[in-house]
């Protein structure tokens, strides 16, 4: 026994520290010999053995080792014959094997998927929550394969959503670690072990306006707000339990409302707190997949809601304030028709008194679901700036460590959602003096800063000039942060024995907010940018092998290059083959931000831009022509390739049969604006240079000239004589033939616009 634990304990550390390597010719031999052997050890009299087989062979699962799919189907009948063993970590290592099998050979399980899926159900009960926890698992993952989900699965959910739905409250243990008891500990400090590492998103630029473009091509981290327990471990069977209902909702939609309703009316209403707290979370666990369902509900239970954020039990106030936000939407939008006092304002005023709530835990919910609000909300807030900034300030005062963090990205997110309306010197004076005075009393090395320059960088592009006042001081230090992170930077790569690895966020968040600081305060800030070596540090940082640093370069470029271009314009030729060089979708926010810095330049060098064409314009035709290239890098480019024609036409009009289709079909869905003029009037100058280039896709620019609601009159102007020359040149009965292609909707607006 003791010899053959040792084995395999000493072969499941090889597979863990040596996993990429598990496929190697020379393993694969032996595997064949040793998995067979691995099954025997299935019926082994010692509990500890059999968990060690099942977790040896589990090793080889994920990356379909060609050894163990060759005895697969043993495998399987293996498991079966210890579905109910009486050991924890054997049934633990069971429901572990059949949730990656499903991932990888779902083929295999599906004769017997029914089976599995009432085993399933019994170890999603299981006495012990580690088994239970492993069993959850495999709703997740089924759920996955929407598919084979939407095949077997619809028979057992009158089962499985109540189940769940148990799985979601909170145990004794739960509450006992969470302090559950504990209603007021705003006193107590943090402790600061308790508080995540917090890493910062690098901004992404786009030709239109932020609002439209929260996509811009990096992917935002989707939080599911299902950690409100955070105090638990990372992953524990309430969240696994609602993780499950909320992606089976987006399976099965409003179809698994009846399953769920009925346990809702009698959990909500329910005189333990612990079962009332679950049905909330149940509320939210849906909101995203049943809204449909839900909407009939919505007008009594959103004020039921608003008022439970006044229950006694903090953890019921904390996960009201997330289930509320879930619906933040309805509400808004009910708000916009109906007027703001039935559900807005309410939810408004109740949730910037839990914002300043006595439990630590409370204040968290409370200004992460505000911060929802306030996206969804934007403009609709404006009537309500005093009071909800006069709430946020009086927080700062209030909130222990972690919180704060949490306060900066709720200020921050206002910012972003009202704009220049915060720009009124009664707002300025409430918000700026707690912004600053944390600011000056953070050192450089400080991580509280990444949120803090966050929470700047969207400030100062909401206040516009009102931010001039305190912009020297920010800028010196962004600039300060830079050049050091490049300084210590450079000793590391001369050195590393000598010196530590320098942490680039400083960096990465200074750029950013000296892209904020240009952003809103445009020509104003020339005069720093000519005191400063700011242009001189960025062409290092366009350099740098960090990704996101060359992301946030590339903005701060675009930025500087609208707000002062007479100091940019020095570095031009120096800048240019960096740019080109980036033009790679595979790092796709360092090719966005990259493409919109071009695009800004080309529109204030004009001609100049000529020597810089060739090094430029094939890698964008390559962009714009992959395919599954996101959306708002599609845009981008377009508006690029428009702007690069617009002042280089003879130089880009040659190329115009590459690109003329995905760059109608990519700026036909954009709205009218200033960058999509310009871009406009790249295509008309270089038709006019190239009429040949647009024919075998003028039924694409029709469609894309029809996108435009109402063009400035000389483009009217332009777009017009290019349909009519294009009419007159093929004559009348060809073009009939040619317009009786165009989808109705398309006749009647270029009729109605343009006479053709």
């Amino acid at each position: 026994f003791n010899k053959c634990d040792g084995a395999f304990g000493a072969l499941q550390k090889v597979c863990e520290d040596c996993s990429e390597q598990l496929d190697s010719p020379q393993l694969q031999e032996s595997l064949e010999v040793m998995i067979p052997k691995f099954l025997q050890f299935f019926k082994h009299s010692s509990p500890k053995i059999r968990s060690h087989a099942i977790s040896c062979v589990n090793q080889f699962i994920i990356g379909r080792n060609p050894a163990l799919m060759n005895h697969v189907d043993d495998f399987i009948q293996g498991l079966f014959t210890l579905a109910n063993d009486e050991n924890v970590e054997v049934r633990k290592n069971v429901c572990r094997a059949l949730v990656m099998l499903q991932e990888v050979r779902m083929d295999k399980l599906k004769p017997h998927m029914s089976n599995i899926i009432e085993y399933m159900l019994l170890r999603t009960q299981d006495d012990d929550e580690s088994v239970a926890l492993e069993a959850c698992e495999f709703w997740l993952t089924l759920a996955e394969q929407t598919v084979e989900c939407k095949q077997i699965l619809p028979p057992f959910l009158p089962r499985l959503i109540p189940i769940l739905i148990n799985g979601m409250k909170y145990s004794e243990v739960d509450v006992i670690l969470l302090k559950g008891d504990i209603e007021e500990d705003e006193m107590i400090p943090d402790k600061e072990e308790d508080i995540r590492p917090r890493f910062h998103k690098s901004k992404v630029h786009s030709m239109q306006n932020d609002a439209q473009n929260q996509e811009a091509a990096c992917e935002e981290e989707d939080d599911d707000g299902l950690d409100d327990d955070d105090s638990l471990s990372d992953w524990n069977l309430r969240k696994c339990s609602a993780a499950g209902l909320d992606v089976l909702a987006n399976v099965f939609h409003d179809d698994l409302l009846p399953n769920v309703l009925e346990k809702l009316n009698e959990l909500l209403f329910h005189q333990q707190w612990v079962n009332r707290e679950s049905g909330i979370l149940v509320l939210g666990a849906i909101a995203e997949g049943c809204m449909n369902g839900m909407l009939p509900h919505l007008p009594k239970l959103v004020p039921f809601l608003t008022e439970t954020l006044n229950d006694k039990k903090a953890l019921v106030r904390s996960i009201t304030c997330w289930t509320l936000s879930r619906y933040a939407h309805w509400i808004v939008t009910q708000s916009q028709q109906n007027g703001h006092d039935a559900y807005l304002k309410p939810l408004m005023n109740e949730l910037l008194k839990r914002v300043l709530d006595s439990n630590k835990r409370v204040q968290e919910a409370a200004c992460s679901a505000f911060a929802t609000l306030e996206e969804e909300a934007c403009t609709e807030l404006v009537p309500y700036l005093h009071f909800i900034l006069q709430t946020l300030v009086y927080a700062f005062n209030k909130y222990q460590h972690k919180n704060l963090l949490i306060l900066y990205d709720a200020i921050g997110t206002l910012a972003d959602s009202v704009g220049n309306h915060m720009n009124k010197p009664e707002y300025i004076q409430m918000i700026m003096p707690p912004l600053i005075e944390k600011w000056n009393s953070l050192r450089d090395e400080d991580k509280d800063l990444f949120p803090l320059l966050e929470c700047l960088s969207s400030v100062a592009t909401a206040l516009q000039s009102g931010f001039l006042p305190y912009c020297e001081p920010v800028f010196r230090r962004c600039v300060g942060l830079v050049q050091n992170t490049l300084t210590q930077s450079m000793s590391y790569m001369q050195n590393q024995e000598k010196f530590d690895p320098p942490d680039k966020d400083f960096m990465i968040v200074a750029l950013d907010l000296l892209s904020g600081l240009a952003e809103g305060l445009g020509a104003g800030i020339e005069q720093l940018v000519q005191s400063s070596n700011i242009l001189a540090l960025m062409y290092e940082c366009m350099r740098d092998p960090m990704a996101e640093v060359r992301q946030s370069s590339f903005a701060l470029l675009g930025d500087l290059t609208k707000a002062c271009f007479q100091h940019v314009k020095q570095y031009i030729g120096d800048f240019m083959p960096i740019l080109a060089q980036n033009l790679n979708p595979d790092l796709i926010s360092v090719c966005n931000n990259a493409t919109w810095a071009i695009g800004e330049i080309s529109i204030q060098l004009g001609p100049e831009m000529q020597p810089f064409i060739s090094i430029m314009l094939g890698p964008l035709v390559a962009i714009i022509n992959q395919q599954g290239t996101p959306k708002t890098l599609l845009e981008n480019t377009a508006i690029t390739i428009g702007r690069l024609g617009f002042v280089c036409p003879n130089d880009v009009a040659p190329a115009m049969p590459q690109f003329t289709r995905p760059w109608c079909t990519s700026l036909r869905n954009i709205r009218d604006n200033e960058e999509k003029d310009s871009a406009f009037r790249g295509i008309c100058a270089m038709i006019g240079v190239n009429p040949g280039g647009i024919v075998p896709d003028f039924i694409f620019f029709c469609d894309a000239v029809a996108s435009w609601v109402q063009p400035k009159p000389d483009l009217k102007d332009m777009f017009h004589k290019i349909l009519h020359g294009f009419k007159d040149q093929v004559g009348e009965e060809t073009w009939t033939r040619f317009s009786e292609q165009f989808p109705q909707p398309l006749k009647e607006r270029l009729l109605a616009n343009y006479g053709v």
